[in-house]
């Protein structure tokens, strides 16, 4: 860890300062300057975001900012054993993609008819959402797309785990937006250095608005998860005709709002992109479509407020990779892994994310390994 000086609260870096962006280390100072920030923790798969930057843990006093939750409210992790081991399996494994491609819808599409209920409370939240009811309803158990997936791996032990990566969907980047457009229209926000910085106050109208659209998207990022694990697991068992016995799934938010204490102080933490490791839980850091993942147990180091990456991080913009890079290379470097190797998911490939294991190597204080997993099928909206 590094300390970044010259800003009003304290700016701790697990990553080479050198190697940040400099439009993303110009987001770490204003964030770090704002009147009702605590700390920021900086992760080593930080890289530039809009208003908040990927990779980024902010404890405020008082204070929110929706946008350093990002657009995707819960987006996070899931992750289950299998009793599976890589004998059990068949050489060509792509019946078992197609299999969980027909059972999940991906990119924009949604269910026909809802698979699994919504938080209760719909009715509740900001009116600009209202008329979305129904699409939300289709889109719990849906992965989305961008980099977004679910995947077979094999641990150490050639042992089989299911994993996905997606959050709140459409309604969630929906509640985001407005509320975002809300905090900048406030009194306290005038002459921040970047508008997308804005805050809501505690003990406002706008906060409790925001905080019970938060805690709802929230919830339905998760449920979406265990929606998509239960569709997976189905269609994985089909697949290869056979029972299959799973374990307890591992679940992880690394875009959401905490209630934390932190030095003695009650916080609201923004994760943009990072994990909690509080009371050593389990936690996942996965890599790019092809280069696998890991499950660790956190270490609570309080100096991050206990936190610690959400993954690889992109290095590069989607516009760069497609550019840079061919459908040869994305088959080369995915060789071995049962997925897509089309124009449609070429900006997810590997060569577009910082390199997994040098992102673990800087954080060996917040985490420790359980497990090293390796991709064998990837599904990708």
């Amino acid at each position: 860890m590094q300390c970044i000086y010259g800003t009003r609260a304290p700016l701790r870096v697990w990553a080479d300062p050198e190697t940040i962006e400099d439009a993303a280390m110009q987001q770490l100072r204003n964030t770090a300057n704002l009147p009702w920030t605590h700390g920021v923790a900086v992760m080593p798969d930080v890289h530039y975001g809009k208003g908040a930057t990927v990779g980024s843990v902010i404890a405020m006093r008082d204070a929110v900012s929706p946008a350093a939750v990002g657009v995707d409210i819960g987006c996070g992790m899931a992750a289950v054993q299998t009793n599976l081991t890589a004998s059990d399996l068949p050489d060509d494994l792509g019946k078992v993609r197609s299999a969980i491609e027909a059972a999940v819808p991906v990119g924009f599409n949604s269910h026909d008819v809802a698979v699994a209920a919504m938080p209760p409370g719909f009715n509740e939240l900001h009116d600009g959402v209202s008329q979305l009811e129904s699409k939300a309803q289709k889109q719990i158990g849906t992965l989305g797309g961008g980099n977004h997936f679910i995947e077979l791996t094999l641990d150490e032990n050639d042992r089989v785990w299911l994993m996905l990566h997606s959050g709140s969907r459409n309604i969630g980047k929906s509640l985001a937006e407005l509320h975002i457009k809300i905090a900048q229209k406030l009194p306290q926000n005038l002459g921040l250095p970047d508008r997308d910085l804005s805050v809501f106050l505690a003990e406002t109208p706008q906060m409790a608005a925001y905080r019970r659209d938060l805690w709802w998207a929230q919830d339905y990022a998760r449920r979406n998860r265990a929606a998509m694990l239960t569709l997976s697991q189905g269609a994985v068992g089909s697949a290869l005709g056979r029972p299959i016995v799973w374990g307890e799934p591992i679940q992880c938010h690394h875009n959401y709002v905490s209630e934390e204490t932190h030095d003695g102080l009650d916080l609201l933490v923004t994760r943009k992109g990072a994990i909690s490791t509080a009371e050593g839980r389990l936690g996942i850091i996965p890599g790019s479509m092809g280069t696998g993942s890991y499950i660790v147990k956190g270490k609570a180091n309080p100096a991050s407020f206990n936190s610690a990456s959400h993954g690889a991080g992109r290095r590069m913009s989607r516009t760069k990779a497609k550019k840079q890079f061919s459908i040869a290379d994305l088959q080369a470097q995915t060789e071995g892994v049962e997925c897509r190797t089309d124009e449609g998911v070429l900006d997810e490939i590997p060569a577009a994310y910082k390199n997994l294991e040098e992102v673990m190597a800087q954080q060996t204080d917040l985490v420790d390994v359980v497990h090293r997993l390796r991709t064998i099928v990837c599904v990708k909206g």
